[in-house]
């Protein structure tokens, strides 16, 4: 997968929107105000909630142990580091974002939740 997808798939979600909080080498893609990707811009990774919890989580780091490891800070959070760039299909990174943007949304109250797509 290239930066450029990653960065569009995330994008593209119903009320999602670009952030730099810490400078320009990270980008956190939100919705409604809560993040739901940590991308990398030069290390070729992304963080993304893989689970509801850590157990979860470690079952994708048990499927990709040469690309997945657990995010820093946030990892007994269902947290992961994904390298898109290695043997992770790129529809399993999708299925990825798409699980954590999931999770993210209906975390919100529902006065934050964006729109479904119709």
């Amino acid at each position: 997968m290239q930066l450029e997808e990653l960065v569009a798939h995330c994008l593209g979600k119903p009320g999602a929107e670009e952030t730099h909080p810490w400078g320009e080498a990270e980008l956190v893609a939100k919705a409604g105000g809560k993040a739901f990707a940590f991308i990398g811009l030069d290390s070729g990774g992304v963080s993304v909630k893989c689970g509801r919890d850590a157990a979860e989580a470690a079952e994708w780091r048990a499927r990709y142990p040469s690309a997945i490891t657990t995010s820093a800070y946030v990892g007994r959070y269902g947290w992961n580091s994904v390298d898109w760039t290695g043997p992770v299909p790129d529809d399993e990174i999708r299925e990825l974002v798409d699980a954590s943007y999931d999770a993210a949304v209906a975390a919100l109250p529902r006065s934050r939740r964006p729109p479904a797509p119709a």
